[in-house]
């Protein structure tokens, strides 16, 4: 392999005497292969711009809508092959680690030798369903409505311009592509649901359909490439049914629909290194759309997929006495984390959530106390609910 600088862009040129895994190509030289200009957690209609103007060759870009607040919601265009994949991010505007890998696989394609899937695909992206969201970084939009519990009703903007391209463009699959919070375990073990999949279900008995098996082939074969680079931290998302959300709906129509969950990776809260691994997962899907999707024990794999457990928390204390409680033993605090916009940035603000026994959960930061007293703050007190800037043991 040797690699040929062009215009900025390093290409990767695989000889046919080493055929080298994409993959491991992304994992080695991701540095140059993200999109540098997208990154933290507040991504917007203003942070995209910029890349849909200078999109790479055989990507184009349009305005598709408008949302409840006239923002425009971008569509991207790829490719003009028979297999029709429709793929959406940031319908919940805080949600944004997909839509920095979805941007990092645009101009990657090139780069990695994928430029022929145009032959075979024909992809229409939606990267920011929703920019008043985006731009406020709530979950829901303007109007405060959840977006992905609009699929029936269809009473927003953004639920009808996402229903209006489902129907027109008719594609073959859907990638619903969205973060999920850091309370996830991938199991009952202390590994975070890094990276998260669900192949909907159609109805309350959560049948396997012949739709339901090809999205969990296609998240198999994601989760076999992911557990080299991410053992044991690859989760399955709860399959409980709910006809109001977008997933379960195009499901039920026939089309196999792949649900992506960005998670939590060691300290990475800005979710630089997650989007890595979606990077990877979004480009084996279309891998393996494309050349054949493996139909030996689908149920089974997909079921050896550890469903999400939410069993962590950002910072963990055991064994402490807090000021105020009148208790006779040391007790845990868990402490999570809550996302604040101040300016353009995300804050982190911990949080005290729960006090008592939680022996059975996990943090991502642990601190024994040992027995000591802890004091939060100026007042003593460790209640839940309070802004925890500085404790002392």
């Amino acid at each position: 392999m040797f690699t040929d600088v062009k215009k900025g862009l390093i290409t990767f040129v695989i000889t046919k005497k080493l055929k080298l895994n994409i993959h491991t190509i992304i994992d080695s030289n991701f540095d140059q292969l993200s999109v540098k200009q997208l990154k933290g957690r507040y991504i917007t209609n203003a942070h995209i711009l910029p890349l849909l103007q200078i999109l790479p060759y055989g990507f184009t870009h349009e305005i598709l809508g408008h949302s409840e607040q006239g923002k425009p919601i971008y569509g991207v265009s790829f490719g003009s092959g028979a297999l029709k994949i429709l793929a959406w991010s940031q319908m919940h505007g805080n949600e944004s680690t997909c839509t920095k890998a979805i941007f990092d696989a645009i101009f990657a394609l090139q780069p990695l030798g994928l430029v022929s899937l145009s032959e075979q695909i024909t992809l229409q992206i939606i990267p920011i369903l929703n920019p008043d969201g985006a731009e406020c970084y709530t979950r829901l939009n303007s109007n405060a409505v959840d977006l992905n519990r609009d699929a029936k009703n269809l009473t927003q903007s953004e639920s009808q311009l996402l229903s209006r391209i489902f129907y027109s463009f008719q594609p073959n699959f859907c990638f619903n592509m969205h973060d999920q919070r850091t309370i996830f375990s991938a199991g009952n073990q202390p590994k975070p649901a890094t990276v998260s999949f669900l192949s909907p279900s159609e109805n309350k008995k959560r049948t396997i359909t012949p739709t339901r098996r090809t999205a969990m082939a296609i998240i198999n074969q994601i989760n076999t490439v992911l557990q080299s680079y991410i053992p044991d931290q690859i989760g399955r998302y709860s399959d409980e049914f709910n006809s109001n959300c977008v997933g379960d709906l195009f499901q039920s129509k026939g089309v196999p629909t792949v649900l992506f969950e960005a998670g939590h990776f060691e300290a990475d809260y800005n979710r630089e290194v997650t989007r890595k691994f979606i990077l990877m997962a979004f480009l084996e899907a279309l891998i393996s759309i494309t050349h054949g999707i493996p139909t030996q024990n689908i149920d089974r794999d997909y079921h050896n997929i550890p469903e999400n457990e939410p069993h962590f928390f950002d910072v963990l204390i055991r064994n402490a006495f807090s000021e105020n409680d009148q208790v006779d033993s040391p007790q845990d605090i868990g402490i999570m984390f809550e996302e604040t916009l101040v300016g353009a940035d995300i804050h982190f603000v911990p949080k005290i959530k729960v006090k008592g026994d939680l022996h059975h959960c996990f943090g991502h930061q642990t601190i024994d106390a040992q027995g000591q007293h802890l004091s939060e703050n100026s007042d003593g007190s460790f209640k839940i609910g309070n802004e925890t800037l500085k404790i002392s043991i």
